[in-house]
């Protein structure tokens, strides 16, 4: 029991860390889903894979089940989530990048909660660095080619 209390806290702490990350790069770059909207996501995808795998365990022998039915909602859910903070006008298209960041994020948190804590993390980091930087060196690349 303690155990289990150890490992479900560790999941959610580690989550809401690594979804924290990210959310707080697009809170500094002041985007409307920031910081508490990623965490919210990471963690309500890890939860929804947490149970998936809690009522597995209680049906498994009883009747056939499952545990990736309860998952494959979160990627429709998320895209919902997703289509919401993409804006149109006219020719200009804006969020993308915060949907994609959204997008990550739950995997991020389906990664923590199935016990995939080196990809969660490689993957967290790998996003901030592009979130970080990847605008500066796309416009310094652009400048660049654009002068040949």
């Amino acid at each position: 029991m303690l155990t289990e209390l150890l490992d479900l806290t560790f999941k959610i702490i580690l989550t809401v860390v690594l979804s924290g990350i990210i959310g707080f790069e697009r809170s500094v770059r002041h985007k409307g889903a920031g910081l508490r909207t990623h965490i919210l996501v990471g963690v309500g995808s890890a939860l929804i894979v947490l149970t998936s795998f809690y009522v597995f365990d209680i049906y498994k022998g009883v009747t056939v089940i499952d545990p990736t039915r309860m998952i494959t909602g979160i990627v429709t859910g998320i895209g919902f989530l997703c289509a919401g903070t993409i804006i149109r006008g006219g020719t200009n298209v804006s969020g993308l990048t915060t949907a994609a960041a959204l997008w990550v994020v739950s995997g991020i948190g389906m990664a923590v909660a199935s016990g995939y804590y080196i990809a969660a993390c490689i993957v967290t980091l790998v996003i901030f660095v592009v979130l970080a930087f990847a605008r500066s060196l796309e416009t310094k690349l652009g400048e660049h080619f654009k002068n040949l």
